[in-house]
């Protein structure tokens, strides 16, 4: 049975974000948790939540789920929309740069049908 959870409009680039996931991708739950616990990446919180949202929805939906059987089956980050602003360069100009944002998803799987 697979459950998702999704976090939306997070203030990191997908780059970033997707090397923080790529550790966790595959891996049980438990392992998953400490894993981000002593990642040293500003993201890693985000992602914490995200993946403690997907073992509360696999909870509500199955009762008799066990959380020590659940294994992150899928982890991905896509891009969301970009924040388009000015900066100031010299002789008048302005330079435009993009603060990027990100939508981040878990997806938890426990193996059984």
């Amino acid at each position: 049975m697979k459950v998702r959870a999704t976090s939306k409009y997070l203030r990191v680039s997908p780059q970033k974000a997707r090397l923080v996931i790529d550790l966790i991708r595959g891996k049980p739950v438990g392992e998953a948790i400490s894993v981000l616990r002593f990642t040293n990446k500003r993201i890693t919180h985000e992602i914490e939540k995200t993946l403690n949202s997907a073992i509360s929805n696999a909870e509500q939906t199955n009762e008799n789920v066990d959380v020590d059987d659940l294994v992150v089956a899928e982890a991905y980050v896509n891009e969301g929309p970009r924040s388009k602003r000015i900066r100031p360069a010299p002789m008048g100009r302005a330079y435009r740069y993009q603060r990027r944002t990100s939508h981040v998803t878990v997806v938890v799987d426990d193996g059984k049908p």
